[in-house]
């Protein structure tokens, strides 16, 4: 007579998970990776996306034919001197409101 010793139906023996939650474990994983992937295309922006489809193509917002029409540049000049005389009367504005921070 042989006496063997069953190692799967002891006490101390691990337990062991039924197809189901394999199943489970497996598709929460899969979730965890498909979450981590879009959290580093949110976070990295620079990376840039890869495809392989020649179909596909992205549409340029600013050379559409509804497009506004683009700012002549004696516009754009006056602009900037705006910005700047904006720029000026801003940092006047807080030296005013927070003499503590004193003059530089």
């Amino acid at each position: 007579e042989s006496f063997g010793r069953n190692y799967f139906n002891r006490a101390s023996a691990p337990e062991t998970e039924s197809q189901e939650e394999a199943e489970e474990r497996a598709r929460i994983l899969s979730d965890a990776v498909a979450l981590k992937k879009s959290v580093v295309d949110w976070t990295h922006p620079e990376i840039g996306v890869v495809t392989s489809d020649a179909t596909a193509c992205g549409r340029n917002y600013f050379t559409r034919f509804s497009a506004d029409e683009m700012e002549e540049d004696e516009y754009a000049d006056e602009r900037a001197e705006i910005m700047e005389e904006a720029a000026a009367l801003k940092k006047a504005a807080v030296d005013y409101m927070h003499p503590e921070v004193g003059v530089t």
